[in-house]
């Protein structure tokens, strides 16, 4: 069983940056697409990056120009740098991937098939 491991939140202060990263607990599988999500308390889950397979990479209006995802050589690890962070920033975040073939023919990049168990990053004024 593929698992998704995440590593990286903790609290700032605004302005202040941080490095989530995930990393696949296996190769056996091509990871295809990489995503990030966040969801504050009492708020919907956001889409806030995506990694697609051709290299495109999507962001929310929110997180543009601040945050950037990429992902190691291997494609075993994905990444997300956020810099000048602010409160409105804080949530739990979680990574997100399509991982093998099957799955990718059948639907592209459009919904992860496996998910990270999330990282609360807080984000104080």
């Amino acid at each position: 069983q593929v698992k998704l491991v995440e590593s990286g939140g903790g609290s700032v202060q605004a302005g202040g940056s941080l490095r989530l990263s995930c990393a696949a607990s296996t190769n056996t599988y091509s990871m295809y697409c990489m995503y990030w999500f966040r969801q504050a308390p009492g708020k919907e889950r956001e889409e806030i990056a995506t990694l697609e397979s051709d290299g495109t990479t999507l962001y929310a209006d929110s997180v543009k120009g601040r945050f950037t995802i990429s992902e190691d050589s291997q494609k075993i690890t994905h990444y997300l740098q956020m810099n000048n962070l602010k409160p409105e920033d804080t949530a739990m975040y979680y990574c997100a991937a399509v991982l093998g073939t099957q799955y990718y023919s059948d639907y592209g990049c459009s919904s992860p098939n496996y998910w990270g168990q999330g990282t609360q990053v807080t984000v104080s004024s």
